[in-house]
Formats: structure tokens, sequence, C-alpha cells
């Protein structure tokens, strides 16, 4: 039941994620208004709790769940899933730190800043479709190390 109870929560964590990311995305845009700056600001707290949450569970998940730690660390795809689950969270600082630049600025960024934020949150989707890919190669085995 912990499998079960660990790997429905690990997806729907990762959902989840994968749509705030999908939000932002959306609201940062040339002519953000204030309110604007104000609402990813708030969104982005939930990318990086959800983000903490995912590696607790994701962990929680190797060690105890049902195929254990050493089928996950000899696997290759294993650690090109957290490579890249890393790649977009340092990816995910620069939008993180403008948003809280523009909200203690009191200003709405203007159109470079936008697509400085947009380049990173647009390299972070593309990213984020390679970890179901890593993900299901895993689970069925591929990739075993050694």
């Amino acid at each position: 039941m912990l499998d079960l109870t660990l790997a429905i929560a690990h997806h729907l964590l990762v959902f989840g994620l994968f749509g705030i990311l999908f939000a932002e995305l959306i609201l940062v845009r040339p002519g953000m208004d204030k309110q604007a700056v104000t609402r990813v600001g708030r969104i982005d707290l939930w990318y990086g709790a959800l983000a903490g949450l995912i590696i607790v569970v994701g962990f929680s998940r190797a060690i105890f769940a049902a195929k254990g730690w050493f089928y996950y660390s000899h696997n290759a795809f294993f650690w090109a899933k957290l490579g890249t689950f890393a790649v977009i969270g340092l990816l995910s600082v620069p939008p993180t730190i403008a948003y809280i630049a523009w909200r203690r600025a009191d200003i709405v960024p203007n159109d470079a800043q936008v697509r400085n934020a947009q380049r990173c949150l647009w390299i972070e989707v593309v990213l984020f479709a390679l970890l179901p890919a890593f993900a299901a190669a895993m689970a069925r085995g591929y990739g075993e190390i050694g």
C-alpha cells in the first residue's frame, strides 16, 4: 500500500508542478500589469513548494517503496531524470529572482525582462517533457547499470 500511495502522490505532485509551470508561461507576457506580477510571484511560491515535495516523495518512493534504492540507484534513466529535474530547478531560479525584483521595485517588467523569463520557462517546459519518458523507461527496467 505504501508503494501505491507514494506513486499516486508523486504523480499528482508532478502534474501539479507542470500545471503551475504552464500557468507561469501564460501569465508572463509583454504588457503584464502589477496584479499579474503579484499573481505570478504567488504562483511561483507554489512551484517551489511542489518541487520540494516531489523530491521528498520521490526519494521516499525510491528508498521505501517496492523496488527499493538498489533498483533506482543502478539505473541510468533514474539519474537522467534527477539530472533533468535539477536543471529544470536551476532554470527556474532566474524567473523567480525576476518576479521578486519586479514586486519589490513595484514595477511592471519591460519586454526584454519578460523575454528573459519566458526563455527560461520555455526551456523548462521542453525539458519537463523528458521526465515522463525517463520515468517510463526506468519503470520498465531499461537503463540498468552494471
